[in-house]
């Protein structure tokens, strides 16, 4: 047992010993039929914190030679092939996290790599291979000598691709790759080769060294999807099992739709459950350096786009552009597909159309404004507890004040001039509110539609269900009436805590003038 030959079965072991601990063995049946076929080559390209690692962990686990994981396996999903047991710890297993040799050997990252392989190989096979070759060929004499073919897992293949700017570092790096995955000596010791990253491959000039890999993606990942990050049914059982609320859960961490399924982030999930709070986890994992590489580029269309999915709405984006590389963002859609490779947007394939996923997403978002080039929009999201506070203490002038200084900042990106548009404002006005309410627009209620209605969850403490009308050029007495005239107030029936009507109005004589108005009442039941 070695460190990258053969590793043992601890990741596994530690993961399914732990707190949160959900089941993706079938993931194993999935790569089982691809052993030694040609579709032996996977490529799962997923956002950070999304289960790469961990699935990188289980293959070591089922497949090295370097433990006995019979016990591991006996009580999960697997176990119930009948076959499962016919390829485990049967294979000559490496293990690479070119990341981390990233982080300390650059410019001789390959040279490294195969010192610290060799150093492992000479544990093994001492002086009977020659240490001076390439390491495809000593894949190639090792098999010859024990007929035990090779699975090789590389996580954070891209890496060097992602932050080198040395051409002929990149040159070797994928003429390595070549040799390990698509060499005459590959095909004769290679069962298995598994990489992940956080782009898709990218063909660089005339190299294609991995242009024989299927991909998963964060677009498209039929038929492993599930596998990766954590479904609904799983975080239902996850919140029933820990005392947790499922509504919150889904509020902070639902929304990315890969191939029509709802899939959360385990990380956050995790954390959340672990520390029985709500958060925003992943933003103390990741980089968020990038929202701000991206969002503030001068493309035509993409300030606009990022304001209108904050505020709730999806926009169309072509994904076929994008050269999977950081460095060659040349458009607008580049910009939108690079934030849903990182996992920052959501992408509904049906509709080809992006989105904010969750809040703990859009907090992301938050973070990154305050800290970039749009300090308008800063400003204005900076005012969003107050807002939810003056709105729920009944300061109905401070609370038009606030809506109006909303108005003024987003009124040059989304187009404001109706209720609907008035609506889009709101959305953003409160955007710290999802956070606590379950925020329904257009939600079917008595006569009609109450414009908003924000339903506390239970995380929300002291915060009051509110419903709320708008109205454009009219008044927001005339917002109140309408709630009170359509019984929308009804759409609460159930609720027995406290309620507020909160009417709003915008006037403005098409030109600069404009001017809101707000009326917050109690609704007092009858007895």
């Amino acid at each position: 047992m070695g460190i990258y030959f053969n590793p043992g079965n601890e990741s596994f072991t530690q993961a399914k010993n732990s707190i949160i601990y959900v089941d993706k063995t079938m993931l194993l049946d999935f790569l089982n039929k691809r052993l030694s076929t040609e579709d032996k080559c996977i490529a799962v390209s997923h956002a950070r914190r999304f289960g790469k690692s961990h699935a990188a962990g289980m293959i070591d686990a089922y497949y090295s030679l370097g433990c006995d994981s019979a016990g591991l396996f006996e009580d999960t999903k697997i176990a119930s092939d009948k076959g499962y047991k016919k390829y485990m710890n049967k294979y000559n297993v490496i293990h690479l996290d070119i990341s981390s040799f990233w982080d300390n050997f650059k410019d001789n990252i390959i040279e490294k790599i195969e010192d610290y392989i060799y150093e492992d190989f000479k544990a093994s096979f001492g002086d009977t291979l020659n240490y001076e070759y390439n390491l495809s060929y000593n894949l190639m004499k090792i098999y010859q000598s024990t007929k035990v073919p090779f699975i090789i897992i590389i996580d954070e293949w891209d890496c060097i691709i992602r932050n080198s700017r040395n051409d002929e570092l990149v040159h070797r790096y994928l003429q390595f790759l070549h040799s390990l995955f698509k060499s005459e000596e590959s095909k004769s010791f290679l069962a298995l080769a598994y990489v992940t990253g956080i782009l898709p491959i990218k063909k660089i000039k005339d190299e294609s060294a991995l242009n024989n890999f299927r991909e998963y993606t964060m677009l498209k990942s039929k038929p492993i999807t599930e596998y990766y990050g954590f479904t609904e049914d799983e975080v239902k059982a996850l919140c029933i099992q820990h005392n947790m609320d499922f509504e919150s859960t889904k509020a902070w961490y639902n929304g990315y739709l890969i191939d029509g399924i709802h899939m959360y982030n385990p990380n956050s999930v995790s954390m959340a459950i672990n520390n029985h709070d709500f958060d925003s986890y992943w933003r103390n994992t990741s980089s968020f350096a990038s929202i701000n590489t991206f969002i503030t580029m001068n493309y035509a269309g993409l300030k606009d786009d990022i304001m209108s999915m904050l505020s709730g709405k999806m926009v169309r984006v072509n994904t076929n552009t994008f050269k999977n590389d950081f460095s060659t963002i040349a458009s607008k859609d580049d910009a939108l597909t690079a934030l849903i490779h990182l996992g920052y947007l959501g992408y509904d394939a049906d509709r080809k159309k992006a989105f904010v996923p969750n809040y703990e997403v859009a907090t992301a978002f938050e973070a990154a404004l305050q800290t970039g080039e749009w300090s308008e929009i800063a400003r204005a999201i900076s005012t969003c507890d107050e807002l939810l506070d003056e709105t729920i203490e009944g300061n109905s002038e401070r609370v038009a004040q606030l809506i109006e200084l909303a108005h003024d900042t987003y009124t040059s990106v989304l187009k404001y001039n109706d209720e609907n548009s008035l609506s889009c404002v709101l959305t953003m006005a409160y955007f710290t509110a999802p956070a606590y309410y379950n925020i329904i627009r257009e939600m079917p209620a008595g006569k009609g539609f109450a414009d908003f209605a924000f339903i506390p969850r239970a995380n929300a403490g002291y915060r009051p269900a509110m419903i709320v009308e708008l109205k454009y050029n009219q008044s927001a007495d005339t917002a109140i009436k309408q709630i009170k005239d359509n019984r929308y107030q009804g759409a609460l029936a159930n609720y027995s805590d406290k309620i507020l009507l909160v009417g709003i109005n915008y006037d403005s004589d098409g030109k600069d003038k404009k001017h809101h108005t707000c009326i917050i009442e109690e609704y007092v039941k009858a007895q």
